[in-house]
């Protein structure tokens, strides 16, 4: 059985920082492109980065620099780093991968405000 698990969501004030991780189970983690995805209230899921088995990175301007994925094989883990959060980043951040990215998490609540 496939699970994504996210976690390290939260209330955060703007100008803050989080790290989001997303914990792999039932698939062979390392062969596997992950990326994360946000959905806003009211808003479609958008893609937010992503990263390739290889590590080789891709950004969507949605959070326009202020991200980072990163992923750790040993682990099965992948990471989202952001930085200087502004409330429009408030929302559900989903983690996605496996073949065709068939697998998504539950998702993790990011929340910024003051």
């Amino acid at each position: 059985q496939v699970q994504l698990v996210e976690s390290g969501g939260g209330l955060v004030q703007p100008g803050g920082s989080l790290r989001l991780s997303c914990v792999a189970s039932g698939i062979r983690f390392e062969v596997y492109g992950m990326a994360w995805y946000r959905q806003a209230p009211g808003r479609q899921r958008e893609l937010v980065a992503k990263i390739t088995a290889g590590g080789n990175t891709a950004y969507t301007d949605t959070m326009q620099g202020r991200c980072s994925i990163s992923r750790d094989n040993a682990r099965s883990t992948v990471y989202l780093q952001m930085n200087s959060l502004k409330p429009e980043d408030t929302a559900v951040y989903y983690c996605n991968g496996g073949g065709q990215g068939a697998y998504w998490g539950q998702g993790t609540q990011v929340t910024v405000s003051s």
